[in-house]
């Protein structure tokens, strides 16, 4: 099913690989794609190669089908919790999760370092 996907995706590069470039995409879903990769990928790097696991999360939105992605998010941050990695990973994930669970925390907005600021152009 994910080989179909890619070639119906317009996939150009080789279908048998352990890693597809998000490179050889066409256009429209190259957007898509690094979407996907930036918001769910657990890699601190190397944003351009996909695995297998992360073909699947596209996959499964363009052909309209389930797919348990916080089974994939939770997965990864307990790999990174249980092997002692000091970077985490899904900062904003887990800023949402605590966000929800503790609704009335003090914010120190300030000195706080993932601030998001808009800028609105005229």
């Amino acid at each position: 099913m994910v080989k179909g996907c890619m070639l119906w995706t317009g996939y150009n590069g080789p279908l048998n690989n352990a890693n597809y470039l998000k490179s050889c995409f066409s256009k429209p879903y190259k957007f898509f794609i690094h979407l996907i990769v930036h918001a769910l990928s657990h890699r601190k790097g190397g944003y351009d190669v996909m695995r297998d696991y992360q073909m699947n999360m596209v996959t499964a939105p363009v052909l309209n089908k389930k797919y348990n992605f916080s089974k994939i998010v939770f997965h990864y941050m307990k790999d990174n919790i249980t092997l002692g990695s000091k970077t985490w990973i899904y900062p904003r994930f887990i800023q949402m999760i605590l966000d929800h669970a503790y609704p009335d925390i003090e914010k120190d907005e300030e000195n706080d370092l993932l601030v998001i600021t808009w800028i609105r152009k005229r």
